[in-house]
């Protein structure tokens, strides 16, 4: 028997009495019930492992929990028994508390029982108490709690309609894939994405309620799954399909092998959610628009990819819907450019970084100076000097044109006014300014030009406003006020880019118009149509297009007869001049006379000897 101490007896004598068979009282020092029956009928499933990593002795829960006799379990390695040799870093730890080296290890393994069930544990090693060598194995049953954690996880991970993964779990596939590890173990490097949405789904919701539309999503779920089973990749590899919302979806291809497999699936996406849809009753036809990114997993994140997958799949709705587009990495550069003037738009005009130029407009039958249109640059820090055509859209998106406008309203006039102090001898000549529509709804221009007039003192008959013809044609209400208000000011209102849109000669005589400017299209059909060996014979007449010719002549006919006079743009040869003068064009404006030139060089071109005619400047 062993000795008598004042406090409880350790395991390590309870398992050397286990071993040798001693009989050990420890009822004499701990009173009922003894260690070893505690130990023994434990609920928690427990064995004592010597420095050795053998067990020594294991209780009667740890052999049911393993289904195996417990006597079975003394003299095998503890480490076998639970799994703790299967990863390096629990081998270490495990090592480490053997040890004595780190005070506990704790992990969480899935063991297999004799009867072939499996079930998760959680593993528990720590030493024993006081300096008795050797250590205390303790193994928790986590089954249900892992299980009830793997449902949970699926609840909050998959999309209760059409039970795909959701945004969550697809985020965390693709943050995955696009980690180093994922493709330098024998992966292609590459990853491809095909992100999608039904075209019209909202109007399904409205009208038929959303408990059809969420039927509807379902059942687009169905076929997007069994795309991407039909699409394995030559690794056997499934396309992971999401709904990231509302209708909105998803096909993640992770070791993609190019573009060409992307372009397949998407091509296949498409045309399987083209087949019409039976739902609570009703044939249901939806199609869908899709943007498809693919590239080199180094170096890409999952925002950058979900940014140029979004960018691609708004390029497929701009381009006209049910259909995929390819990422354009030069048409990305472009929208970025656009995105980059646009913020810095509104600054550049406090910061004075515009300009104007001119160009003349030219009385076809003398060859004078009548006019000058101002076109604005952008003189940008970054991208140089910009024409309109790059910024005044995006003006007029984001309503910067109404101070942009006015700015080249006051300047226009200004200079127009200088001009005519510094040559009195000179017939005055007209600034023409363009106008947007927004500047007519959200400013209100005839104060704005009253203003600019009085301040700059520009006799209103010298300043002419243009206007396109779609903003100007079925004009009612405010725009058809406002026109009215600036022409009975003694303004001149001009229709620009007239013939490419409504054309609708008899509607003129009810707008307060008094100028068309022929759109340049019709001008260049001046050209020769034949070529240029028959040009040279012809000594430089050339042959014109009688089809565009026969139509300007009408055009300008009609137009005399509304008493408006015809301005033709983008002259470029003294043909196309001779052909317009014939047909009784009135004023032209092009390369032949003027590019668009600083304000100094009309100044030169007005002070030139004998009659300020375009003569003077010849062609560029």
């Amino acid at each position: 028997m062993s000795g008598t101490s004042e406090g409880p007896a350790s395991a390590a004598d309870l398992d050397r009495s286990a071993v040798t068979g001693g009989d050990v009282d420890l009822a004499a020092r701990t009173g009922p019930p003894t260690y070893r029956s505690v130990f023994t009928a434990a609920p928690l499933a427990m064995a004592v492992v010597d420095a050795e990593g053998m067990v020594v002795s294991a209780n009667d829960t740890l052999g049911a929990l393993l289904g195996t006799d417990p006597a079975a379990l003394a003299g095998r390695a503890a480490a076998d028994l639970v799994d703790l040799a299967s990863d390096a870093g629990t081998w270490h730890a495990y090592r480490e508390v053997l040890r004595g080296r780190q005070p506990r290890l704790r992990c969480t393994r899935r063991l297999k029982r004799a009867d072939g069930h499996s079930l998760w544990v959680q593993v528990t090693v720590a030493p024993l108490a006081g300096e008795t060598p050797g250590l205390l194995l303790s193994v928790s049953d986590i089954s249900a709690r892992r299980e009830l954690q793997a449902r949970l996880r699926h609840l909050q991970m998959h999309d209760p309609v059409t039970r795909l993964p959701n945004r969550a779990l697809f985020f965390e596939r693709l943050t995955a894939a696009l980690e180093a590890e994922t493709y330098e173990n024998g992966g292609t490097g590459r990853v491809g994405l095909c992100y999608l949405d039904l075209d019209g789904f909202k109007a399904v919701n409205d009208t038929l309620g959303h408990r059809v539309g969420d039927r509807l999503l379902a059942a687009v779920a169905e076929r997007l799954t069994r795309c991407a089973e039909e699409a394995a990749g030559p690794r056997g590899g499934v396309p992971l399909v999401a709904r990231l919302g509302g209708d909105e979806f998803a096909l993640l291809v992770e070791d993609s092998t190019g573009t060409e497999q992307l372009a397949d699936l998407a091509g296949s996406v498409l045309a399987a959610l083209q087949e019409p849809f039976e739902i609570s009753g009703r044939r249901l036809s939806v199609t869908a628009s899709a943007g498809v990114v693919e590239r080199h997993t180094a170096g890409t994140t999952p925002t950058a990819l979900m940014q140029a997958a979004d960018t691609t799949l708004y390029w497929a709705k701009a381009d006209g819907r049910a259909r995929w587009t390819l990422f354009d990495p030069e048409r990305n550069a472009t929208r970025m450019t656009r995105q980059a003037l646009a913020a810095t738009l509104r600054p550049a005009i406090d910061r004075g970084e515009f300009a104007l130029e001119y160009q003349p407009l030219v009385g076809m039958d003398d060859g004078r100076v009548r006019g000058v249109e101002a076109l604005i640059r952008w003189n940008h820090p970054q991208f140089g000097v910009l024409a309109p055509n790059r910024f005044i859209a995006l003006a007029e998106e984001d309503g910067s044109i109404v101070p942009l406008g006015r700015w080249i309203l006051r300047t226009a006039c200004r200079q127009a006014r200088r001009w005519q102090l510094d040559h009195p001898g000179e017939p005055p000549i007209f600034v023409s300014v363009n106008v947007a529509v927004r500047q007519v709804w959200d400013s209100d221009l005839v104060a704005d030009v009253a203003a600019t007039l009085e301040e700059t003192g520009l006799a209103p008959r010298l300043l002419q406003l243009e206007l396109t013809e779609s903003a100007v044609m079925g004009s009612a209400g405010r725009p058809l006020q406002v026109l009215k208000a600036l022409s009975d000011m003694g303004v001149r209102i001009a229709i620009d880019d007239f013939g490419t849109g409504y054309s609708n000669l008899a509607y003129l005589s009810r707008l307060p118009v008094s100028v068309l400017k022929l759109d340049g299209a019709f001008v260049r059909g001046f050209q020769y149509a034949g070529t240029p060996e028959a040009a040279a014979d012809d000594a430089g007449e050339g042959v014109a297009n009688p089809a565009d010719e026969v139509i300007v002549e009408a055009m300008v006919q009609l137009a005399h007869r509304l008493g408006l006079t015809v301005t033709a743009e983008c002259v470029e040869t003294s043909d196309q001049a001779s052909r317009l003068r014939r047909i009784g064009c009135d004023t032209g404006q092009g390369w032949l006379y003027s590019r668009p030139v600083a304000p100094d060089r009309i100044s030169a071109l007005l002070g030139s000897s004998g009659t300020p005619g375009i003569q003077a400047a010849g062609k560029p």
